[in-house]
């Protein structure tokens, strides 16, 4: 069947979704009230709402403020207007050391300086908010404990390492720039399209990432480069102020929509000339929400998510997706 703002899912992507009798945590239900079908996909983080003539999406929350949003259709016209492009796997690879500062927080948090975080935990501690990927793990690891005890213990941690990596030393390999990204940035500045970088991570973790990568490539100043950056905003600690951050960030809309919209000034009735990049499946999520296409960039979790039908197309790096921004293919 056709689906409402999805289309038709490819047969190779079949399983990636499961379907449900009842979802939006009890608020739905096949059959009733005009649900015709409930999909969510494998990481259960959303669930799709499928009505004859639309869906709402059911963004689940570990922190207790659920959300549902209409999901549109996200045709794209090219060549691009605008890229909307993550951070954190689609620019700069860097996940697997957020994941493993996550484990060193828990790993303090259970007093345990052996503790690992197993592979089916992937997706649930890359992509969304700081908050949602400590309560999820102690959910599962220390039940009892809470994310105010364990958010001190991860910022204690992130502000040690970055200290260390900023002075030349932590963790080997922790920021190293995607491949292709100088030569992909490069070509996009040269036909104009205007590049905006969106990230959930908090402007303190994700500043220093995109230094980082900008000089190891050679580009200078960021704040130079880019036409918009939007990050969650900052971390909420005592004698500080926090913005957005927590509750927000992707898989929900707001950080592409304020990207594109506020950012690089983009009118809701241009965004089929807009397209998003990402390599998670909450990044996915997030940009079909903000009601944009997305080009999905191998070496994230999209598969493991189960976020594939999302897609417009998949990418293995992103000089691939050169040609579907340009319109050559």
């Amino acid at each position: 069947m056709s689906i409402p703002g999805i289309g038709t899912i490819k047969p190779a992507y079949a399983g990636d979704f499961k379907d449900l009798a009842v979802g939006g945590d009890g608020l739905f239900r096949v059959g009733k009230d005009g649900v015709i079908r409930i999909l969510t996909p494998l990481d259960g983080k959303a669930d799709f709402i499928i009505y004859a003539e639309k869906t709402l999406v059911y963004v689940k929350s570990a922190l207790g403020h659920p959300a549902i949003y209409p999901l549109p259709d996200a045709a794209f016209d090219a060549p691009a207007e605008a890229v909307l492009m993550d951070l954190d796997g689609t620019s700069v690879r860097s996940e697997h050391f957020w994941m493993w500062i996550i484990e060193r927080t828990i790993a303090r948090l259970v007093d345990d300086p052996g503790f690992t975080l197993a592979p089916e935990d992937e997706p649930h501690v890359s992509g969304h908010s700081v908050s949602e990927h400590l309560q999820y793990c102690i959910d599962k690891y220390c039940p009892g404990r809470t994310v105010e005890e364990a958010r001190p213990h991860y910022f204690d941690i992130t502000h040690r390492e970055m200290a260390e990596i900023t002075a030349g030393r932590g963790k080997p390999g922790a920021f190293t720039p995607s491949p292709g990204l100088k030569e992909f940035l490069l070509e996009l500045k040269a036909r104009r399209i205007k590049i905006g970088l969106v990230t959930s991570g908090l402007y303190e973790k994700a500043w220093p990432e995109i230094l980082s990568a900008f000089r190891a490539l050679g580009l200078g100043d960021p704040l130079d480069f880019y036409d918009a950056i939007i990050s969650a905003g900052h971390a909420f600690r005592r004698d500080q102020a926090g913005t957005l951050g927590e509750l927000t960030p992707k898989p929900h809309p707001w950080l592409y929509a304020e990207t594109a919209r506020v950012g690089l000034g983009i009118e809701p009735s241009r965004r089929r000339r807009v397209i998003g990049m990402e390599d998670s499946g909450a990044g996915v999520v997030s940009v079909r929400l903000a009601g944009f296409a997305c080009i999905g960039i191998g070496g994230g979790n999209i598969a493991k998510s189960g976020t594939r039908p999302l897609l417009c197309c998949e990418c293995p790096a992103l000089p691939d997706a050169l040609d579907v921004i340009l319109g050559r293919r």
